[in-house]
């Protein structure tokens, strides 16, 4: 699904990524630790084309793509979905104009016809089941007056509407309360299936406890110092990071 090869950026003068190695395999909930200020979230934002980031060396490859040869909106139809860790708010644009306007433009890019008003409807209240999402909390401007539980909630809807093949889950459990967090966890679980991958990143075991990877990546220093088992987040737990 991904594989980052010696891949360096910079923000500004600033070198973040400093030659770090990455393969997430299809079907695949890769769990990325590290502790705050190693370059989790740069890594990220690197992957789905934040212009504030300058790539200097390596290479990104998504299902066999050059990823780096992409737009951000070309990234976001092709399959690469990011949840933020802290969702912005869009006065004035509701969240069902916004869900059907970038389904849409989605199944134009895959060569899709679009889903009318009808056929929208029914697919949105579907999901919205599934994750436990009010009819209320849908008329509302996206992420406008809502808590960072709900935002993040919300985060994961938009996810489940669009059916990416690789989420990027970056540090959604900061500030979130257990009962926000098995959210979360939900969703991944209806969602998890052998065609999609996930990428979580987080800097501790709060979220891990309800969604068990595959696999986790330990960073430091902008590198990924080493790749294991689910067991690598006991030994954190424990240990912390010094001992990477």
């Amino acid at each position: 699904m991904l594989e980052i090869k010696n891949l360096h950026a910079k923000v500004g003068d600033k070198e973040i990524l400093k030659g770090l190695n990455l393969t997430i395999q299809t079907g695949e909930v890769h769990a990325i630790m590290g502790p705050n200020g190693c370059g989790k979230s740069t890594l990220s934002s690197v992957i789905v084309g934040h212009p504030s980031y300058t790539v200097t060396e390596g290479e990104i490859l998504f299902k066999g793509k050059n990823l780096l040869k992409m737009a951000p909106d070309e990234r976001a139809n092709s399959g690469i979905f990011l949840a933020f860790q802290y969702p912005i708010e869009l006065p004035g644009v509701g969240m069902a104009q916004f869900l059907k306007t970038a389904l849409n433009t989605k199944r134009k890019f895959l060569g899709q016809d679009p889903m009318d008003a009808v056929q929208f409807m029914k697919y949105m209240n579907l999901r919205a089941k599934a994750l436990d999402i009010s009819p209320e909390m849908l008329k509302r401007s996206v992420n406008v007056g809502f808590s960072g539980g709900e935002k993040k909630r919300l985060e994961t809807f938009q996810m489940a509407m669009l059916e990416p093949d690789l989420c990027i889950l970056d540090e959604m459990d900061s500030g979130l309360d257990v009962d926000a967090l098995k959210v979360v966890g939900q969703a991944v679980s209806v969602m998890r299936e052998k065609h999609r991958s996930f990428m979580i990143i987080t800097h501790h075991d709060d979220l891990l406890q309800y969604v068990k990877p595959d696999k986790v990546s330990v960073m430091r220093d902008g590198q990924v110092l080493t790749t294991g088992s689910a067991d690598l987040v006991k030994e954190i737990e424990a240990k912390g990071y010094d001992k990477f």
